[in-house]
């Protein structure tokens, strides 16, 4: 049964979920060892959604690791995916701020009470009113080295999927990844520099066995081909013989997702949505450098 408490911290209002809850989240029941308790604060009907992505990474990332993140984020959230992430510095807060700033909503899983989220920053308020703050531990529990591994497994079970931003070799975003790969989740990762250190991570993962990405098509199109976002690509499909705007301005062209984007003066992650679509029934086809094209016939 749930039940409001009062914050202190931050506004909306404190929620706290057992398991009886009819608003708990299937997937977690599943987790080993899953959690007893969940406090809530903000958006609970964000709690469950699909799909949902996991944006994790290095809280020291290079400029290259805050560009993709930013980019994947943004893409996934003009798409309809909810970005799901730890609220840490660096590939974490990146990913929920571009969420944010797409106009959807994020949830931030934290290691510590939900009424004194670490770090305390605009960041956080923002999400306590436009997105969701989470946590296993009971309102007025500090951030305690041991809850950041534990922590990671809530990440992983409220997604379809993870995504590795930059991590270096022993990052604890690995640990998250493993947490995924452990409960049937799929894990993605973006490849870097050979020589950075912050690449040895992802890399590692790619080596292991995680789907390597390059961009948020790609990603989208795994998405899609799942099932984990079935509604637009079962529209598409039944209506599979009409035209658009995207599929009139490729006919006799080859062009990117950002060639259309400009062409039809949309922005590019609506573009990229569709393109997907019309890929998995056979409209469009997808060519090496991230050119288009429609099918024959």
């Amino acid at each position: 049964m749930s039940r409001a408490r009062p914050s202190q911290g931050v506004r909306p209002p404190l929620l706290h979920l057992s398991p009886t809850s009819n608003l708990w989240p299937a997937a977690l029941a599943e987790l080993d060892p899953a959690p007893e308790d969940l406090w809530l604060v903000g958006r609970r009907e964000l709690l469950g959604r699909t799909p949902a992505v996991a944006i994790v990474g290095s809280r020291s990332p290079t400029p290259y690791g805050e560009a993709q993140a930013r980019r994947f984020a943004c893409a996934l959230a003009e798409a309809g995916a909810l970005v799901v992430s730890g609220l840490a510095r660096g590939i974490d807060s990146v990913a929920h701020l571009a969420a944010l700033e797409s106009g959807a909503g994020t949830i931030a899983v934290l290691a510590c009470g939900v009424d004194r989220p670490w770090p305390r920053s605009e960041l956080s308020e923002r999400i306590a009113r436009e997105g969701l703050l989470i946590s296993e531990y009971e309102p007025g529990t500090p951030p305690r080295r041991h809850h950041f591994p534990l922590r990671n497994r809530i990440i992983s079970g409220l997604s379809t999927a993870v995504l590795v931003v930059e991590a270096a070799w022993a990052s604890g975003s690995l640990i998250t990844a493993r947490w995924a790969a452990d409960q049937g989740r799929s894990v993605f990762a973006i490849p870097g520099r050979v020589d950075h250190p912050m690449a040895r991570g992802a890399h590692r993962l790619i080596r292991e066995g995680a789907s390597l990405v390059e961009s948020p098509e790609e990603l989208l199109g795994e998405l899609f081909a799942s099932g984990a976002a079935s509604g637009a690509r079962e529209q598409i499909r039944k209506d599979g013989k009409r035209t658009t705007p995207v599929l009139d301005a490729l006919r006799g062209e080859t062009l990117t997702a950002d060639d259309l984007a400009r062409l039809l003066g949309q922005p590019v992650s609506p573009v990229l949505t569709e393109l997907v679509e019309w890929e998995l029934i056979g409209r469009v086809l997808r060519h090496p450098g991230g050119l288009y094209s429609l099918a024959e016939g």
